[in-house]
């Protein structure tokens, strides 16, 4: 009796993969610890205030922060080939996300237009936004891709549709209201959606079988999740050819 069949070795971007979903979460943790744990102003401030040098739990901050980075590089790593556009734009958000880590806010985090603002808070800000702003339009791509799979695709429109109006009410209640437990609810549930996004997609590009977002070409039931049709004799002509 023929043996089932068994997964194969993990790959490179199933690696890749599993490590970024890790990344994530313990990223996440650490940022929530130092978040929580802080003497922040809870959802009255940003989420970055826990990252004030000479706060006692920066240093926890800024490590949750890398690991967020890490997470997200080997998040577009794992992506399939063709989604290089994705690909880059997380790339683009992991180096963001370093920098926003690197260069710390002062106390209160101020932005413009109500506040005013070091050089330093101009450019944590800037990296922050750039993160976010990446990581929500690679989710964008993958949506878009035709060629990603209907579980990539699936995951990445339903965080889109979360995270667009999301981003587009904290841009608008920055400029409004400016610092205030609007904004700071509004941060972190978006926050929350791009963390929980970039966990499942890890989660399934980490799946063992065939590769996701392959993609058979001519025939009517193609697929995009790697699901291939079984052999069959439809079609085919089992006549002996006269001799």
């Amino acid at each position: 009796m023929a043996e089932p069949d068994r997964p194969g070795p993990p790959t490179p971007r199933t690696a890749a993969a599993s490590a970024a979903a890790g990344c994530i979460l313990a990223g996440t943790a650490a940022v929530t610890i130092a978040v929580l744990a802080g003497p922040g102003p809870g959802f009255v401030g940003y989420v970055s205030e826990a990252g004030i040098a000479g706060s006692g739990h920066a240093l926890t901050y800024r490590i949750g922060v890398y690991a967020l980075a890490a997470g997200v590089l080997l998040l577009a790593a794992a992506l399939p080939p063709q989604l290089r556009l994705a690909a880059a734009l997380l790339g683009a958000g992991s180096l963001s996300t370093a920098l926003s880590g690197t260069v710390t806010c002062s106390v209160g985090c101020p932005l413009p237009p109500f506040e005013r603002a070091t050089v330093g808070d101009l450019v944590h800000g800037g990296a922050s936004i750039t993160a976010t702003g990446a990581i929500v339009l690679a989710m964008v791509a993958v949506a878009l891709h035709r060629d990603a799979g209907r579980r990539l695709r699936g995951l990445a429109a339903g965080a889109a549709a979360v995270a667009l109006p999301l981003c587009a009410a904290v841009g608008l209640a920055m400029l409004l209201v400016g610092r205030g437990s609007l904004v700071g609810v509004l941060e972190r549930v978006v926050l929350a959606v791009a963390v929980l996004w970039g966990v499942a997609t890890a989660v399934v590009l980490g799946l063992p079988g065939p590769p996701v977002g392959f993609v058979r070409t001519g025939g009517a039931g193609a697929t995009g999740d790697g699901d291939r049709d079984p052999p069959s004799s439809k079609g085919v002509d089992h006549r002996r050819p006269p001799s």
